[in-house]
């Protein structure tokens, strides 16, 4: 049996949902664009920075030492987090974009080449493939969605063909919340002998991943929606695909020999973080995630779903409330648009009464196509989010509805 979150508890450790804005007390609900952090991540910060601070990997004094054992620490961490078969194939990134990005360059693609998208993907997922496009003369090839963000496995069989190179997926979308069926895609791709990468920046906050369970070659992800800092992210490649993946950059740490006339390349994952890297960053992302290890993980879905629906059955209540997907099983986050008013005019008056939100396409201008939307309005929730945050956040629709209308 789950226990009961101690949201109370929670909230203690981050410092910033003490403060007020317009004389309002702070209700942040934009966590599907970035989380606080809790003290345990922005002390382990401090800390290294403090006590044991040097460049790693190329120092021989006690310090360099320290510091390349903590990076390295950090790099298991994130191996351990996801179930990953070795900390090898974790390439710290400056974020889940550019973790995408390494693959889409590193991806041999010619030209009448496809890659399958779903309508739902956030831009980082999609753009460096429209690069791929522009340079190389692949072809798109788009999966669409039900209304709620499901996708047809069946349809999806049908779009991989034998030009078919990738298909790039989400794991959970950063508008409707869906989860795609992780495993199911990979076994219909890996039948035809086509590779899959999921963007996982939502996936990872609000359930656990195993990328072995679901035989991803790619997952891609970011550290500061998951308590972490900016400035770091994450991509785990299967060992054999990063081993045959030209380098993503040049520059120190990523080569093996450099002469006039010649450059060899170290091993992944160093072959793909050239230059110092994000020493700090990755100190912070290990403090995040033993932060959350130490959490209850599964009263923490518990205690989001109930977030989550206490929130869409009290906007259903309202009829000039549009909810943009209601799958069951979807994570903690809320897309909506209110009759009349536009997503922004609406972010900016409950920005008044202290309830932070999002608004705008939210990086996904393809889905809001699908959806027949320039914009939504956007509440996404996290373990530090309390039931009465839920009921601050209908007070202020029902405030903003009567000013706009």
């Amino acid at each position: 049996m789950t226990r009961a979150f101690d949201v109370e508890a929670v909230r203690t450790q981050f410092a910033i949902l003490e403060r007020s804005v317009n004389e309002r007390p702070l209700v942040y609900l934009d966590n599907a664009a970035s989380a606080q952090k809790p003290e345990a991540v922005i002390e382990a910060m401090a800390a290294q920075m403090r006590g044991a601070y040097a460049n790693v990997h190329r120092g021989l004094h006690t310090l360099a030492n320290e510091t390349t054992e903590a990076f390295e620490a950090a790099r298991s961490t994130v191996a351990a987090f996801i179930n990953a078969p070795s900390s090898d194939s974790i390439i710290f990134t400056k974020g889940g974009t550019q973790a995408i990005n390494i693959v889409a360059a590193g991806l041999e693609v010619q030209s009448g080449d496809e890659i399958v998208l779903s309508v739902m993907e956030h831009h980082s997922n999609i753009v460096p493939w429209h690069f791929l496009r522009e340079r190389k003369g692949a072809a798109l090839k788009w999966l669409d969605i039900d209304d709620d963000g499901g996708i047809d496995l069946a349809a999806l069989d049908a779009l991989i063909g034998p030009k078919t190179k990738l298909v790039a997926i989400t794991h959970m979308s950063n508008v409707l919340g869906a989860n795609t069926p992780a495993a199911e895609i990979t076994r219909i791709a890996h039948a035809k002998g086509v590779k899959v990468l999921f963007d996982g920046c939502q996936a990872v906050v609000h359930g656990q991943v195993d990328v072995q369970a679901i035989d991803a070659d790619f997952y891609a992800f970011t550290g500061h929606k998951l308590y972490g800092p900016t400035g770091i992210g994450v991509l785990y490649g299967k060992r054999d695909l990063l081993a045959a993946m030209p380098p993503f950059e040049g520059g120190g740490e990523m080569i093996d020999i450099v002469e006039r006339e010649r450059v060899t390349y170290n091993e992944p994952p160093h072959r793909f973080e050239a230059g110092t890297p994000p020493i700090i960053e990755a100190i912070g992302l290990n403090a995040a995630i033993d932060w959350l290890k130490s959490q209850d993980r599964a009263a923490i879905e518990v205690h989001e779903a109930a977030l989550r629906d206490r929130a869409m059955s009290a906007l259903r209540e309202f009829n000039w409330v549009k909810l943009h997907g209601a799958a069951a099983d979807k994570g903690a986050i809320v897309a909506f648009s209110m009759e009349g008013a536009h997503p922004h005019d609406v972010a900016q008056i409950l920005d008044r009464q202290g309830v932070a939100i999002r608004a705008g396409h939210h990086c996904a201008q393809p889905l809001m196509q699908r959806l027949g939307v320039t914009a939504t309005a956007r509440a996404s929730f996290a373990c530090y989010n309390r039931l009465d945050e839920v009921d601050a956040l209908v007070e202020a629709l029902y405030k903003a509805r009567k000013l706009l209308s």
